[in-house]
This record gives structure tokens, C-alpha cells and sequence, in this order.
């Protein structure tokens, strides 16, 4: 994050009295722990409100955080229809769906396996690019990855037991959420790349998009609550504050201080936080599958992020959640990661 310079009165003081970001790491597991506990905190959301007004309240306290980032920057929000058309598009696969999907899957599925599904979006999202982006091409590692990361899917899944005890239609969300945002990021790639807008003003008018969509949504899935419990409303408030609002701001720091090659690992850290956050806080049952499987998730989706030395560029991956830019470009990806 950079800040203005501006001219001193007092040129005597020295420059290494400026205020400087934290070290790179030290916001990276930041971000790691925030976005790893998004799925507690939707879990303890739904214990007090449906899955629909938990999504509406995270997008509304993560809005929040974007547009007083926005008001300190003095950023404006975008301007034109086709950005706002595009955008409308990026708040639904980035947000208003994947949010509401695993919220409404944690009403049947533990936190851990939802946050063991969010990990399968690198899979999904080369899968998906060597589809729709002709500049990605197959390699025997990245294929090789694509297969090894399902198999920790159907390890995690207990496929040889018949899927014994598993909810099907908490998991089939999950991995649907998981699924929507790489078809978000690829939709971003091929449409708002070369926006001469800020990512900060995208991803305010992204996040403000995806809660008029919630909001319009909720009232017809849904009653107004009869009383308000504290504990749930203060999770959906760090769920959006924290894990949508300040998670952002966060991870384009990053992208900007170290590439998105680098951002993007964070995402393997979040499972591993949304699994011992939900053994050691909810008390939830881990059988040996789950983190045996999520090892090999793991593994496959760092496989389909290979890339040659000399075309070194991350495909479609979560955490460094949307639109995967270039090293050096000036606008890292949009906002959407859970």
C-alpha cells in the first residue's frame, strides 16, 4: 500500500520517520488466519440467521470497509455502463454467489470441509483456463496436478466408503462456490484487464454491486429475524469487516509488494486454519481422510500453478482471489476470495 508524498515544511526530518507497512509476511499470515476463520465464522453466522442474510451482512460490513478506503484515498467509484455491466457480472461469480453457496452449505457440512472445498478452486480454475484462455497451455506437471488434486477430493470425500455420512447437497455447494470464482476471474480477465480504472474503485463498485444483489434477493427467501444474537451478528461482522473488507485491502498490498506468484500462496495456509479452527473452536470431528486428502488438494492445485521460468504466471487460483494479473501489472485481481 502506497502513500502520497507530500512536501514537509521541515526538510531536516529524516525519511525513515515515514509510517511503513508492516513486512510483507507478517500480513501475509494475516491474511492467511482472517480468511481461514471466514468459515468458522459463517458457521457460527447460520446459528443465528439464514444463509442469505448472513452473505447480505458480510457484503454490507465489507463495503463498508472498501468505501472508507476509497473516502481516505479519495478514490471515486467507476464510471460508464459497460464497467458497471461488467462488474454486476464479477459481484455475482466473485461474491454474491460463492458467499451465499457457502453459507448455505454450512447448514449440513462442517466449517472444515467447506474450507477443504474452497482449496479446490485452483483445480477448477485451470481446468476452466485451458478451456477459455487460449494463452494457457496444458503441461504434464499442471495435468498431472489436475488429477492428483480430485483424488484429494474423493480422499477427503471418502469415495471408497460411498461417501458414507456426507451430506451431498452441503458438499455440492461448497465445491460449486469454489467452482464460481474461477469462472468469475476468467470473465474479469477477459473483460475489465485493461481497465484504466483503479483496483481499489472496481473492487468498491464490485462489492457494492454484489450487496444490491443480496439485498434484493434476501427479502424474498427470507423473514426479518425476531430478535438479534450477538454472538452470530458479531461473527457476520468480522466475517465481512475482516474477511471480506480488510482481507482485500490486504491482499493488494501484497500483490503489489511481492507479485501475484507469491500473494497467491496464501491459499494453501487457509484449509489448514479453517480445519484447526473448526476442530479446536466448534469442536468438530475430524476423521483421518479429511486431512490426508487436504494434503493432497494441496498438492495438486501448487502442481497446476506451475509454470515455466520463462512464462512465470499464475492461472486463475483463490486467496489472491480474482483476476490473475501479470508480475508487474498495476491492477492486482478483484475481490472475492471466502
Amino acid at each position: 500500500m502506497s502513500t502520497a508524498t507530500v512536501s514537509s515544511p521541515h526538510p531536516s526530518v529524516p525519511a525513515a520517520r515515514e509510517r511503513r507497512p508492516l513486512h510483507w509476511r507478517v500480513r501475509f499470515a494475516f491474511l492467511s488466519l482472517i480468511w481461514g476463520f471466514s468459515f468458522l465464522f459463517m458457521k457460527v453466522g447460520t446459528e443465528g440467521f439464514a444463509p442469505f442474510q448472513v452473505t447480505l451482512g458480510r457484503l454490507v460490513f465489507g463495503t463498508a470497509v472498501l468505501v472508507v478506503a476509497m473516502a481516505v484515498k479519495r478514490e471515486r467509484l467507476p464510471r460508464g455502463a459497460r464497467t458497471w455491466a461488467h462488474l454486476s457480472v464479477a459481484a455475482f461469480f466473485l461474491n454474491a454467489l460463492p458467499f451465499s453457496l457457502f453459507a448455505y452449505s454450512e447448514l449440513t457440512i462442517p466449517s472444515t470441509l467447506a474450507g477443504i472445498c474452497n482449496a479446490t478452486s485452483p483445480l477448477w480454475g485451470m481446468a476452466l483456463s485451458l478451456v477459455a484462455l487460449s494463452e494457457d497451455r496444458p503441461t504434464r506437471v499442471r495435468v498431472a496436478g489436475l488429477g492428483l488434486g480430485f483424488l484429494g477430493v474423493l480422499t477427503v470425500l471418502g469415495a471408497w466408503q460411498g461417501f458414507h455420512g456426507l451430506d451431498a447437497r452441503g458438499t455440492a455447494m461448497a465445491l460449486l462456490a469454489s467452482l464460481s470464482y474461477p469462472v468469475g476471474w476468467i470473465y474479469v480477465r477477459r473483460t475489465l484487464a485493461g481497465s484504466s480504472e483503479s483496483h481499489l474503485s472496481l473492487t468498491g463498485g464490485q462489492l457494492l454491486l454484489a450487496t444490491v444483489q443480496l439485498a434484493v434477493v434476501t427479502p424474498l427467501f427470507t423473514d426479518l429475524p425476531s430478535h438479534l444474537p450477538v454472538v452470530p451478528l458479531l461473527a457476520i461482522a468480522a466475517l465481512g469487516a475482516l474477511g471480506t473488507g480488510v482481507a482485500m485491502l490486504v491482499q493488494y498490498g501484497l500483490v503489489a509488494e511481492v507479485g501475484p506468484t507469491t500473494a497467491q500462496m496464501v491459499t494453501y495456509f487457509v484449509p489448514i486454519i479453517a480445519t484447526a479452527a473448526g476442530v479446536a473452536v466448534l469442536g468438530e470431528h475430524l476423521a483421518w481422510s479429511t486431512p490426508v486428502g487436504a494434503v493432497i488438494v494441496l498438492a495438486g492445485a501448487a502442481l497446476t500453478q506451475a509454470r515455466p521460468r520463462s512464462g512465470d504466471r499464475p492461472a486463475g487460483t483463490p486467496a489472491a482471489r480474482l483476476e490473475q494479473p501479470e508480475a508487474k501489472s498495476s491492477r492486482p485481481e478483484p475481490a472475492g476470495k471466502a
